[in-house]
């Protein structure tokens, strides 16, 4: 199975540069086989080409704002567009708008998409992450891994179906 983790986000703007920071810390400490981390930063437009690439599992990490407490971590499963629009503005290439790009480019598609979010504390200008965010950096790294072993496990019980005991009788 083939996974992408792509880590998104301005760093110079303080906590949405969390996703980056959660690329670094997997690519650092290491991933399954057959799991490609990327740190995308903000060139959202590079990623839309990438999710064409025939990804089974494509895990997007970002920080996401939704009135939670800052560091707080949420996974999402976006609905992909069937079409995108005539036009996407490159300078605000959200999660939303990658999907859309992608699904707009006449290339195949890939499988699953997932997000996983961080609520920020404080997106102004600023090279550090706030301290709840921060927190959650490893935190997100493990969830990541979490659901790719999830997600393989799925595969793999697909693959290899529960002996039933009237099959194991017969052994």
């Amino acid at each position: 199975m083939r996974t992408l983790v792509a880590g998104v986000g301005n760093v110079f703007l303080g906590d949405d540069g969390f996703g980056v920071a959660v690329a670094r810390r997997l690519a650092a400490t290491g991933v399954p086989d057959g799991v490609e981390v990327g740190d995308f930063g903000i060139r959202g437009i590079h990623l839309a080409y990438e999710l064409t690439s025939g990804y089974d599992l494509t895990i997007l990490v970002d920080a996401i704002p939704a009135g939670r407490a800052p560091g707080t971590l949420s996974v999402l499963e976006p609905t992909l567009p069937e079409a995108a629009p005539a036009f996407v503005d490159a300078h605000a290439m959200t999660p939303d708008a990658v999907l859309t790009l992608a699904s707009g480019l006449d290339l195949p598609r890939g499988g699953r998409v997932l997000l996983v979010g961080c609520e920020p504390a404080d997106v102004t200008p600023g090279m550090d992450l706030s301290p709840p965010v921060a927190a959650a950096v490893p935190e997100a790294a493990g969830l990541v891994l979490e659901l790719i072993a999830q997600e393989f496990a799925e595969e793999f019980a697909q693959e290899f179906p529960e002996v039933t005991e009237e099959e194991e009788r017969r052994w």
